[in-house]
């Protein structure tokens, strides 16, 4: 009677097993369906490049332009400059622009430039801000003029003075790690 009862046991494991086994490739089946079926779905339209040109010089300049049979057109030219202690690796200054037509149908064309200073583009279409007043920016060249006056004092008092170098040295460092410091007179 044992050997029934325990073949039994086997005969359900192995059925549960299997039909386990049957459900999961069942199941990977299925979801094999789905991901082809949204595949086809999202199929996007094939885009011809129709012209492609780069020119590499041997500096590290460079010239690339193509255009596309969706009406872009792209170009853009770029070059290596200011190989210094501060930038040993040199500045790679790009120079390009772009054109395609906006779902509106107006033509957008875009220049850029691109370098040590950041990316810079421009367009009829990007917004740019109004003009500072001119009493307004008077103002403010004052105040950067007071700054700059401050900062050359400080730089020869530190000169003569350890004291305050060392001073200005803490500040330096807690202005750089974004701490407050309690001004003192100095």
């Amino acid at each position: 009677m044992s050997h029934i009862f325990f073949n039994m046991k086997v005969l359900l494991i192995v059925s549960a097993y299997f039909v386990a086994s049957v459900y999961a490739q069942h199941q990977n089946q299925a979801i094999d369906y789905d991901l082809e079926e949204k595949l086809k779905r999202s199929t996007t339209t094939w885009i011809p490049i129709l012209e492609y040109n780069k020119e590499q010089g041997d500096d590290g300049s460079y010239k690339t332009s193509y255009k596309t049979g969706n009406n872009i057109d792209a170009s853009e030219q770029g070059f290596l400059k200011d190989f210094s202690d501060e930038h040993p690796n040199g500045v790679l200054v790009q120079h390009g622009e772009y054109t395609y037509t906006a779902p509106d149908g107006q033509e957008i064309r875009v220049q850029y430039t691109a370098d040590e200073h950041g990316f810079r583009a421009t367009g009829d279409h990007i917004p740019t801000p109004a003009p500072i007043p001119p009493e307004i920016q008077a103002g403010l060249d004052q105040i950067y003029a007071g700054i700059k006056l401050q900062q050359e004092r400080a730089a020869l008092r530190a000169k003569t003075d350890p004291d305050f170098a060392k001073t200005q040295e803490a500040r330096a460092q807690l202005d750089y790690n974004g701490q407050y410091y309690q001004d003192q007179n100095y």
